[in-house]
């Protein structure tokens, strides 16, 4: 079967969305499917006027009746164009979380992009979403039929289990730094673990939102913490990183995921993160612990159980180890979606 599989951006990006699109593509190929790639451009969901008429152009080139997957980061803002093509192009969309949920938005924003999303949703044959929350935000949201979504769950590669790197425990977070992360809210949780022993390194590309990058580096800078606390951008192996640290921390304010989460649990490290989306379904209570969204204090809490509790810690260790045992694989998730696109 030929897909035509359409992304905005740079593919080759660290960030668990384009790890996704990787993933599926490469296990596609695998089950051998004709996988072509169309690039979108960059900027989306908020691209220029003339990237979005020559992303337009790109995909209205295809021929009739092929069959495409559009990555949702661009095709929640294509709704004219869907509206035009449904009836020619087997339409199908990949989303990781619906673009006005995705959180520090203005509310005209959010309210705006979950319009057109939902109106470009309501000419595709079928939606691919990467959580059984992201399904329920989904069909709740814009109103589809259940039958209209299936859930893929990314798959996790097996990496070496968390051995931690020494006496000093080690707190590592890793996502992009953008606001929904929540990187702001671990700064402020470790301001007020000053009195243990501890190191934080923070993992994430600092060029995707240079505002957020500049806040969070000044927010480094006044804790007082600059010693402590390492922001180390993006890194060509994160499964190493997780390998050589204690605790993983990351207090997102969304996921509609989690990836890293899932990574974390494979490599049996304990998690401090934050009732999101997504993370109440990848992250057990076995194997962490959660708290409100944006409460430093809480995740401050958190962590110094973590911190002084070191039975507590290891427990927890323990538990994800044997969550991250159950994670699927990227073998099922491809057949997953292969088997749906198929079938409509």
């Amino acid at each position: 079967m030929i897909l035509h599989f359409a992304y905005p951006g740079d593919l080759q990006l660290r960030t668990g969305g384009y790890g996704y699109d990787r993933q599926v593509i490469a296990g596609l190929r695998a089950r051998g499917w004709q996988v072509n790639l169309v690039p979108l451009g960059a900027g989306f969901p908020f691209p220029t006027q003339e990237t979005l008429r020559e992303a337009e152009a790109a995909l209205s080139a295809l021929p009739d009746g092929a069959t495409v997957l559009v990555d949702g980061l661009a095709f929640g803002v294509m709704a004219d164009w869907a509206q035009r093509e449904a009836s020619r192009l087997r339409l199908f969309a990949l989303v990781h979380h619906p673009l006005g949920l995705e959180g520090g938005q203005p509310e005209a924003v959010a309210a705006r992009l979950l319009a057109s999303e939902g109106a470009a949703l309501a000419q595709v044959r079928g939606v691919v979403v990467t959580s059984p929350s992201t399904a329920r935000d989904v069909r709740q949201t814009f109103d589809l039929a259940a039958d209209d979504i299936i859930v893929a769950l990314p798959g996790t590669e097996p990496a070496p289990r968390a051995t931690g790197a020494g006496d000093v425990p080690h707190i590592l977070s890793i996502g992009t730094i953008i606001q929904r992360k929540g990187h702001d809210v671990l700064i402020d949780a470790l301001t007020h673990l000053t009195d243990l022993d501890w190191r934080a390194s923070i993992v994430g590309s600092l060029d995707l939102d240079p505002e957020t990058a500049r806040d969070i580096t000044k927010q480094v800078r006044a804790s007082g913490l600059a010693d402590r606390i390492t922001l180390v951008g993006q890194v060509d192996d994160t499964r190493k990183a997780m390998a050589e640290a204690d605790i993983f921390a990351l207090a997102s304010r969304y996921e509609g995921y989690g990836m890293v989460f899932a990574e974390a649990l494979s490599q049996g490290l304990p998690i401090v993160a934050c009732h999101a989306g997504a993370v109440p379904d990848v992250v057990p209570p076995t194997a962490g612990i959660l708290v409100s969204v944006n409460d430093g204090q809480a995740f401050a809490m958190a962590l110094r159980q973590l911190l002084t509790d070191r039975t507590l810690r290891c427990n927890l260790a323990d538990g994800a180890y044997a969550a991250g045992r159950k994670l699927p694989s990227w073998s099922g998730t491809a057949a997953i979606i292969a088997e749906f696109l198929e079938a409509r």
